[in-house]
């Protein structure tokens, strides 16, 4: 450690002991002369520095340069041996990392893709299942309602027959049952009219003979 010449003047004095045995009393001649006051460093009072700040010193130089290339190189090392392979360690587990994400992507945006695609199929499946069937109805029934019509319609028309039967046989029945009510009738007028009976023979003979003029 060197101590500048004003730091060693300005140094507080160092407490008085007693004389040892043998020793040089306080005003002895042989004391140290003026201007080599030593310190506990043992550098001269005053050195040849003067008060010049060391790391302002060109003194100093070679030594500061000598350490800073030292601190450079173990800095150096540090960084090569320590720090650049733990960064790149990092940024490898970071880029692996985001391959594997981009991996994971890319399987997940497939399988949204397959699982779009296939939704898409079956929709399609679907809609033409449903148009299927919906045709399949329409045509079912239009089947069911021309068979029913049919039905309808023969079964109406055997009615429609059967009544038509009905109403000539009604009709014959009727028509075979004119002569006797005619006979009837003229029998009934002439004894209103008269006031006696006619014979059957000259009823029917009468009846016959305006069927005829009929």
């Amino acid at each position: 450690m060197f101590v500048t010449s004003a730091y060693a003047q300005t140094a507080p004095a160092a407490p008085e002991t007693p004389a040892a045995p043998g020793a040089a009393p306080a005003g002895d001649t042989h004391a140290a002369p003026a201007g080599e006051t030593h310190t506990e460093t043992g550098a001269p009072h005053g050195g040849e520095h003067g008060g010049t700040f060391p790391p302002f010193d060109s003194t100093y130089y070679p030594s500061m340069l000598l350490w800073l290339v030292i601190t450079f190189g173990l800095f150096y090392i540090l960084i090569k041996n320590v720090i650049v392979p733990r960064v790149g360690g990092i940024i490898e587990n970071r880029q692996g990392r985001i391959a594997q994400d981009l991996d994971e992507a890319g399987r997940l945006k497939a399988e949204a893709d397959a699982a779009v695609a296939t939704y898409e199929r079956e929709l399609a499946a679907a809609r033409a299942k449903s148009h299927a069937i919906a045709e399949n109805a329409r045509e079912s029934a239009k089947a069911k309602a021309t068979a029913d019509r049919n039905a309808i319609e023969a079964e109406l028309s055997q009615k429609l027959s059967a009544a038509e039967a009905r109403i000539g046989e009604i009709k014959a029945q009727a028509f075979t049952q004119v002569g006797q009510i005619a006979e009837d009738t003229a029998s009934a007028i002439v004894d209103l009219l008269i006031g006696g009976k006619a014979t059957s023979d000259d009823i029917k003979a009468a009846v016959a003979a305006a069927k005829t003029g009929a």
